[in-house]
């Protein structure tokens, strides 16, 4: 890689892209809200049951320039997630500042792994076991979506919000190919833990990307 495109990169001004598409947001807080979804190539936090493995190599996306992205954001939409991948393994400030002076409305869902960056409307995190959030990030999120895979992952969902702030909205969302088995115990559990929501990606029961 050249010294200047790493630089830009290093500024945010390019970014490893691997895909952006206009859909319907799936998950969580914002179920059923129109959005523009930038997907940004890399990551090694490493979950067995990620849907997206093709995202981990970064040298497999080319950077793109920014600006491009920005300008095809602002044909669809006015609320752009950005998603990865783990999109916090870049600096996320330039995008982020490209985007609102655009006036569209920033949205985040990363595992916090990495350090904050960037200016948010809305926060997702989504902690994996793998590879913790930094402790610089908790206070950031607007929303805490915790994927339940097996039995364990309740008690790692309590772990992790009673670490981040009370303006916090509490999801769990089963993992995919689990769904029919522990959606069932999900249900439940919300029942006699109400603070606690339920999401589901009902953008794959809408077959939409």
């Amino acid at each position: 890689m050249k010294n200047e495109v790493k630089e830009l990169i290093n500024k945010g001004e390019m970014l490893p892209l691997m895909e952006e598409f206009y859909t319907i947001q799936g998950e969580g807080s914002h179920t059923g809200t129109a959005a523009y979804f930038i997907r940004i190539g890399g990551c090694d936090v490493g979950c067995h049951w990620c849907d997206v493995k093709e995202s981990w190599n970064a040298d497999l996306h080319p950077p793109t320039k920014t600006d491009i992205i920005v300008d095809n954001a602002k044909k669809y939409a006015d609320t752009v997630v950005i998603t990865g991948g783990e999109p916090l393994m870049w600096s996320l400030d330039y995008i982020t500042s490209q985007l609102q002076e655009n006036n569209m409305k920033t949205h985040i869902e990363t595992s916090g792994a990495y350090s904050f960056s960037g200016k948010w409307d809305w926060f997702c995190l989504s902690p994996k076991k793998t590879k913790l959030p930094l402790d610089e990030v908790y206070p950031e999120a607007d929303e805490l979506k915790m994927i339940i895979h097996n039995l364990s992952d309740f008690k790692f969902a309590e772990e992790q919000a009673e670490k981040v702030g009370k303006k916090c909205k509490l999801y769990l969302q089963p993992e995919w190919s689990k769904r029919e088995k522990m959606i069932p115990i999900i249900v439940d559990y919300v029942m006699n833990n109400p603070k606690w929501k339920i999401s589901l990606q009902t953008h794959k029961y809408l077959d939409i990307p």
